[in-house]
């Protein structure tokens, strides 16, 4: 996955209570390949799009906001089920952070496994930035992962927490393959042992 570790750019407010997983992809995407090239268009489909495929005037269809890369949500945003795909979106449509008082469980952890950081602010400091964003679109946030603080549109910095060992794992850019990986020459190793150990278990049945 791509490292994070500062963004500066345009950030979109969606004032969304409760906000479950299948808005962000409804359920009849959940088996679309990620190699589709319009995978992005599955975010927020059902509010974004038409039946005929035109597009509404959804804030993520109007400019400046369909160039913004961090979103500020509201109250346990990514709620719902635990479907991964709802990431895949947000991470496809271009969205790197997601700054909100709270998240579902499943979904800050499938987050912080594909690049995309949750930033967790309080209710109050959210609310003020998804107002300044509404009457200014074009605004932009400042997340900083290596000092662990974001700058909203008004200046105002402040600090999050992120688990350590999330936190360099996102800096490194490592997703569960990639600290695999890490492990290639020791599992090769074993490997190798292994089979000199046991040759019968690795002959071929025909």
């Amino acid at each position: 996955m791509e490292p994070f570790t500062t963004l500066r750019a345009i950030a979109a407010p969606i004032d969304i209570t409760n906000l479950d997983t299948n808005q962000l992809c409804p359920t009849r995407f959940n088996k679309i390949p990620l190699t589709d090239p319009d995978y992005q268009r599955i975010l927020f489909n059902n509010q974004r799009y038409r039946n005929d495929g035109t597009l509404t005037d959804f804030i993520l269809n109007q400019p400046p906001y369909r160039d913004a890369r961090v979103l500020v949500g509201d109250d346990n945003f990514g709620c719902g089920s635990s479907r991964e795909s709802a990431v895949y979106a947000l991470v496809a449509f271009g969205i790197r952070a997601v700054v909100a008082p709270g998240f579902g469980d499943i979904f800050f952890s499938n987050c912080t496994k594909n690049g995309l950081l949750p930033v967790v602010v309080e209710n109050d400091v959210c609310a003020r930035w998804r107002a300044a964003l509404h009457e200014a679109p074009g605004l932009e946030l400042y997340v900083d992962l290596e000092a662990l603080c974001v700058t909203g549109p008004d200046g105002e910095t402040h600090t999050f927490s992120v688990h350590p060992t999330i936190r360099e794992r996102m800096l490194a850019g490592l997703d569960d393959v990639g600290i695999t990986r890490e492990f290639d020459d020791q599992i090769a190793a074993f490997e190798q042992t292994h089979q000199a150990s046991m040759p019968w278990a690795f002959r071929s049945s025909g």
